[in-house]
């Protein structure tokens, strides 16, 4: 179907702990949703020029509608936050590479998220069904967003900041134990979260000399390529612009971890 703008009906509009949102959104572009794309939401607010970026955590069964999960941070965000059901707002998607879901079959995967990097990875879990899932969680503290819904597709690891719940520090730490109680080392992972967690993952496969898809969505500011606020170094050469350089809206937001320097 390609990239369109959309009037999205909101059907469910619910806070999920503080600072945190999800949006249920009726959309065609549903259609077309995978693991690791994301859409644009127009906020009506005129003085406000750009879409905010915000990626898919979920598609119905259906797949009519769409669901965001994200953290209220600026006007935009804010704005979304009091959408009530039946309202209208507009969305452009559906946009970005996501997950290549074809390196998890039959092979031992495991889902790394981190803070808001955490909705995006359950669309992922739930495509995963049927193959051996970890999934790792990354929190500040204990209020696990989202955390009960991953139960259903594999097991979950959960590290915290503040140590309150699980494995004290990052998510990364937790993955280090388990290889030390376990010798558990995956075949393959898919990320998303803060860059300073991104490095160490790209870190962690690179010993284990195993592939790594990094979402680099927390860099993207229009969501659209216009900004070029989002541009990552690369260790291709871009045969278009003839530099190592890749915009993470339009090329990515995901990547192989061998394939960006962060």
């Amino acid at each position: 179907m390609g990239k369109q703008k959309d009037t999205a009906k909101v059907i469910k509009a619910n806070k999920l702990q503080e600072g945190i949102y999800e949006l249920w959104l009726e959309t065609k572009m549903a259609v077309d949703a995978h693991p690791g794309q994301f859409v644009a939401v127009y906020p009506k607010n005129q003085a406000t020029l750009l879409p905010r970026p915000i990626s898919i955590c979920e598609v119905n069964a259906e797949r009519t509608a769409i669901r965001l999960v994200y953290r209220v941070v600026g006007s935009g965000t804010t704005e979304f936050s009091g959408l009530k059901q039946g309202d209208t707002i507009q969305v452009l998607g559906i946009l970005g590479n996501g997950y290549d879901l074809s390196k998890a079959k039959g092979k031992k995967v495991l889902l790394l998220g981190g803070g808001i990097g955490i909705p995006p990875i359950l669309e992922m879990a739930k495509q995963c069904q049927g193959e051996d899932v970890t999934i790792g969680l990354g929190y500040r503290d204990g209020n696990l967003f989202l955390k009960e819904e991953f139960d259903a597709y594999g097991r979950v690891i959960v590290a915290t900041e503040d140590g309150s719940v699980g494995t004290k520090g990052h998510v990364l730490i937790a993955m280090d134990e388990l290889e030390k109680t376990e010798g558990y080392v995956p075949d393959v992972i898919y990320s998303c979260g803060p860059m300073p967690m991104l490095r160490g993952i790209k870190a962690y496969a690179a010993k284990h000399g195993i592939p790594a898809y990094l979402s680099l969505e927390e860099r993207m500011a229009c969501g659209v390529g216009a900004c070029l606020g989002c541009v990552t170094k690369t260790t291709k050469v871009d045969h278009h612009s003839k530099v190592n350089n890749a915009r993470i809206c339009t090329d990515g937001p995901v990547f192989l971890a061998d394939d960006v320097e962060i």
